[in-house]
């Protein structure tokens, strides 16, 4: 166990939500699944929390009921090797109702907000450039999904 982890607050979704996640990514599972029981704020056998890791990263879930909702404020940030994975979770995570914001953001359809990038485009962001990071990011800010081939093309003037 994790000393510190991500604890992600949904409405009645979080088993639906920590199965899905865990689909995504490769080394990932559901490690423990704790339940209501009787005289508690949902129904006795509702899943209580769910803790389960994406890519050996520890979150837990929980079904805490309407109180709370999930906010862009946080959000999972992925950092892909290739086009193919950053294509691959954008299609996955913005299926059956999640919405593509703007800029590598996306919301999935249980209201979490996600960050899918390039690890290339990260690595030339660290360079020194200025003129080149400039064209790259006002490229970045015309896309939803991050298309690193374009990003390149910016970066490289071309």
């Amino acid at each position: 166990m994790q000393k510190v982890s991500t604890f992600l607050w949904f409405d009645n979704q979080a088993e639906h939500a920590a199965n899905f996640y865990v689909s995504l990514f490769k080394n990932s599972r559901i490690i423990d699944t704790s339940y209501y029981a009787e005289n508690m704020p949902m129904p006795k056998g509702t899943v209580m929390v769910i803790t389960f890791t994406l890519d050996g990263i520890e979150y837990q879930a929980i079904n805490g009921g309407p109180h709370y909702k999930l906010t862009p404020a946080v959000s999972l940030s992925v950092s892909c090797e290739s086009q193919e994975e950053v294509d691959h979770l954008w299609s996955k995570l913005t299926a059956d109702g999640g919405q593509e914001v703007q800029c590598g953001w996306l919301t999935d359809k249980f209201g979490l907000s996600w960050q899918i990038i390039p690890a290339a485009f990260l690595a030339l962001l660290k360079k020194a450039d200025a003129v080149q990071t400039e064209r790259m990011v006002q490229a970045m800010m015309q896309m939803r999904k991050l298309d690193m081939a374009a990003l390149q093309r910016a970066y490289d003037g071309k």
